[in-house]
């Protein structure tokens, strides 16, 4: 047994060093994430004004632990200390998850010195005592095929013939940061969830989160014409392509400008030496966690965990509530320039 007492304290984010020894942890570690990396938290911070936080949980002076926090308000669906804010993973990064509860106890106190009456916990080491949460997202990931036509074949035959089309429909496939490619993915972005009936983040988040990635991030972005028409903001880290935030305008399913989208993704993350793809989450028995199978994409149940003071309750934001209903139908009919005035207001607070 150690001698040494594991010690849990926040981070000086502000601080160079710091947040690069906090990075090298983060890598080094199973089950990191870029949610977890110091980068993640100042994004949101920047981007949507929700303050971050970081604990670590040192032993003898050396890191055993991380558990980035997002201290999320919105005047419309409360307060939380979330973690990682506007991801979909995070919780606590340990090397023994014996040093969990330790990590996430620290968590419950800073949420009551903050006011904030719950903690969520998205993915990591569970905690005991906890309230699982489980039974409501997916993830899915899978190897990268060896190259373009063995990737290719490595999609079901219907998905296949559909992306093969889509080759024959003249889209140019681009990728960077440039102020063009986030100004076209903006505009594809914020487009596409007023269609789905939900508020657009502010783009003040993806340049934030563009700029403190650098190398570890860039836009895919299919054109028709010289008009992008479907686009995605993805993220590298560890071997792993994650795309994150992406959609596509109606004339995208015509030009199957999606599929073919994606597909030059998974081409182009092996060009940067990733050899899995990450398709993110979804809700399960959805449009989107259909789409994900179809692609041979074999579902992962994602379970997360939350703790809620005595008397509140957790919050509620999942679009596909009964609750929301009414909101998500008159959204998708605002005129798009209200919408995006608007929607980021809302969703700022939806991390």
């Amino acid at each position: 047994m150690s001698l040494h007492k594991l010690s849990v304290r926040a981070a000086d984010l502000n601080d160079a060093d710091e947040c690069s020894r906090i990075e090298a942890y983060v890598r080094d570690t199973e089950g990191g994430t870029p949610f977890h990396l110091p980068q993640w938290l100042k994004a949101v911070e920047e981007g949507c004004g929700q303050k971050a936080h970081m604990l670590l949980g040192e032993r003898a002076g050396t890191l055993r632990g991380v558990l980035p926090l997002t201290e999320m308000h919105s005047p419309l669906f409360g307060r939380a200390l979330v973690s990682s804010g506007f991801a979909v993973g995070g919780g606590a990064l340990v090397s023994n998850p014996a040093n969990a509860n330790a990590m996430v106890e620290a968590a419950w106190q800073l949420a009551q010195r903050l006011s904030c009456p719950e903690v969520e916990l998205r993915g990591g080491a569970l905690p005991k005592g906890w309230a699982r949460r489980e039974g409501v997202y997916a993830g899915f990931s899978k190897e990268l095929a060896e190259d373009e036509e063995a990737q290719l074949q490595a999609i079901p035959r219907k998905l296949r013939a559909e992306i093969r089309k889509g080759l024959k429909n003249d889209l140019e496939i681009t990728a960077g940061t440039s102020e063009r490619d986030r100004a076209d993915h903006y505009t594809v972005y914020a487009t596409s969830v007023r269609n789905l009936g939900t508020p657009v983040f502010p783009r003040s988040l993806f340049d934030a989160m563009l700029d403190r990635f650098g190398d570890g991030a860039d836009i895919l972005t299919a054109r028709h014409k010289g008009k992008a028409v479907a686009s995605v903001l993805s993220f590298y880290f560890g071997g792993t392509v994650m795309p994150f935030w992406g959609g596509g305008l109606f004339e995208a399913r015509d030009l199957r400008a999606n599929d073919v989208l994606y597909y030059a993704l998974m081409n182009h993350a092996r060009e940067r030496a990733c050899t899995r793809f990450d398709f993110g989450r979804s809700k399960i028995r959805t449009g989107p966690y259909n789409h994900k199978k179809n692609w041979g994409f074999k579902p992962e149940p994602l379970v997360y965990a939350g703790k809620v003071a005595d008397g509140a309750a957790p919050r509620e934001m999942n679009p596909n509530s009964p609750k929301y209903r009414l909101q998500v139908a008159l959204w998708q009919r605002l005129p798009l320039p209200i919408a995006n005035r608007i929607g980021p207001w809302i969703a700022k607070g939806l991390g």
